[in-house]
């Protein structure tokens, strides 16, 4: 990079953290470190949810996902309008009526202590480890622009985080994501423009398009009802309902962000902006990697887009090799520019049967260079068994860093850090809460002072901070970022949503059988999971079901106790 790309990224970095230390000063108590003093507005909830959920996964692996294989991704979100409304009737007014600092304190009262401890802990071990994840991402940046270890980067990146979430707490999450996402707008709509610019002269958005779609990487839409495919409309809005209905409704780091809002009306106010803009960004970034792939078939890409370990390979005994591949590369490019080309033609003639002729012609010339992909691997892995040969989320980075003007590098960059940094330091500040508030308060410390649970809250960030980053630096060998926090959350997210389903409409199930049927789904979950008998989306909807149908059954096998039912 540049020194002025340099000098912005630092400069945003910077300006972030000094805002979000200096708008949080003052928590002096639980309640202000945890909640914000439940003072925050709609616009803020709204921002702060979605920079939750909007982390550098989201900028790093849905650009490349929808360069690998298509938009289908974005039917992912087709449920969560519908989930954003069933938490406004529901989850919202009772979490704010109840006046709790977690979503789980509402189960014991509800419940028992052994349902709230057994949900608390499937969110602890689920959220530690996609925040692992979630700070692995922007290390990838940091080791592309040094060529150094993403060992290194985790480290940095981790560090950064929970120095600025450890002093202040729920607020300093909250104001700093607001401006973040601000930028990111900003950013993600200079990024679209700049790739159409990009393009050649006679290629304009609508041809972009076109030619993309000849190769398959528009297919935003499927209406086939397929339980092995994760991506379809009724896994979206069947499936993607149950996971976006648990996420925002029962994990901690989506929770907490709401409780902060100054009344019930500017959490659910909040909670529907996110609904209606949640999909139209996701699809903007999506068809910015469309935009990407399609500047790829005029301009020769990387062979791979991971350069760290793409220089391994070169300085390695199997150099002469890596570079008959790249000969072999550039021939088969040149090649296709001209199937390209010869598309360009038939597309402003409108000529259907050449159309039809050439986008095969395109297709086998995409799986040459596929083919010769994969034997580079195959060298890196011959080189290094532990080597990193996964580069999808390294294709919208090569991208930028490569063919971006001077600044707006440095801008989209700071983009990506930003946003890890935001979804980041929210679920630390979940996880912290959680183990205080669930764990500590209730089963270790029940009479402590005010300040002694703040301190307590302080070293539970930095303990799960120092936890997050030795998982993070495990995250390179899971493939697509993106995917792998959702297939993660699928294993639990059904089961914790229908303890609270069980605990809000089916009054008559007490706790003990609730906690049975919780084991039991998650259980079942796991070994359907591990089997890939379906994708893994429906896998919400049926830890969800199980529970409900479970407790019911041993409802009425363990009959009622006498745990008060709270209305």
């Amino acid at each position: 990079m540049s020194n002025v790309d340099w000098g912005v990224l630092i400069l945003t970095l910077v300006v972030i953290v000094v805002y979000g230390v200096y708008k949080s000063r003052g928590a002096q108590n639980i309640q202000g470190y945890l909640l914000g003093n439940q003072s925050l507005p709609w616009y803020h909830v709204c921002l702060s949810v979605m920079a939750t959920q909007a982390s550098a996964i989201t900028f790093l692996s849905a650009p490349g996902l929808a360069y690998s294989s298509g938009m289908s991704f974005v039917q992912f979100y087709f449920g969560l309008p519908l989930a954003m409304i069933v938490l406004c009737i529901t989850f919202v007014p009772i979490y704010h009526r109840l006046k709790v600092y977690t979503a789980y304190e509402f189960l014991e009262q509800r419940f028992d202590l052994n349902t709230r401890a057994l949900t608390a802990f499937l969110f602890l071990i689920q959220r530690g480890l996609s925040t692992g994840i979630t700070i692995y991402a922007p290390s990838i940046i940091l080791s592309t622009i040094l060529d150094i270890n993403t060992t290194y980067t985790t480290l940095f990146m981790g560090s950064l985080v929970v120095f600025y979430t450890v002093y202040g707490g729920t607020k300093a999450v909250s104001y700093t994501q607001m401006l973040q996402m601000s930028i990111i707008f900003c950013g993600l709509f200079a990024a679209g423009i700049m790739v159409v610019h990009l393009l050649p002269g006679d290629i304009g958005f609508g041809k972009a398009i076109s030619i993309a779609g000849k190769m398959g990487r528009t297919n935003a839409i499927d209406f086939k009802f397929d339980l092995q495919n994760p991506y379809t409309v009724w896994s979206g809005l069947i499936g993607g309902f149950f996971l976006q209905l648990s996420y925002f409704g029962t994990d901690q780091s989506q929770v907490g962000r709401y409780l902060s809002g100054a009344s019930v009306n500017q959490s659910r106010l909040g909670l529907l902006m996110n609904g209606l803009v949640k999909i139209p960004m996701q699809f903007l970034i999506l068809l910015i990697g469309v935009l990407v792939f399609t500047f790829y078939q005029y301009n020769r890409p990387p062979i791979f887009f991971n350069s760290f370990e793409l220089n391994k390979l070169e300085k390695s005994e199997y150099n002469p090799e890596l570079n008959k591949l790249k000969a072999a590369y550039d021939s088969a490019f040149k090649e296709k520019q001209l199937v390209v080309d010869k598309m360009n033609l038939a597309l402003d003639q409108d000529n259907k049967a050449e159309i039809d002729l050439q986008r095969k012609a395109l297709q086998n010339a995409d799986e040459k260079g596929k083919g010769i992909r994969k034997e580079v691997t195959n060298l890196m892995t011959k080189n290094d068994k532990a080597a990193d040969i996964n580069d999808n989320n390294y294709i919208f980075l090569s991208f930028v860093t490569q063919y971006l003007p001077k600044g707006l590098i440095g801008l989209l960059i700071a983009i990506i850090f930003l946003a890890s940094m935001g979804s980041t330091a929210s679920a630390l500040n979940s996880l912290a809460s959680t183990t205080v508030i669930d764990i500590y308060k209730r089963l270790i410390r029940k009479d402590g002072s005010d300040h002694e649970y703040l301190q307590a809250s302080r070293l539970a960030t930095v303990f799960w901070g120092v936890i997050c980053i030795i998982m993070a630096l495990y995250a390179s060998k899971i493939g697509n970022l993106l995917e792998a926090v959702n297939i993660l959350g699928s294993y639990i997210y059904g089961t914790i949503l229908g303890v609270f389903l069980v605990a809000f409409y089916l009054k008559q199930v007490n706790g003990r059988a609730v906690f049975l049927a919780a084991i039991v789904a998650e259980i079942a979950v796991i070994l359907i999971g591990q089997q890939e008998w379906v994708a893994y989306l429906w896998l919400n909807v049926i830890g969800c079901l199980l529970v409900i149908l479970v407790a019911l059954i041993l409802q009425q096998l363990i009959g009622k106790d006498k745990k008060t039912v709270i209305n």
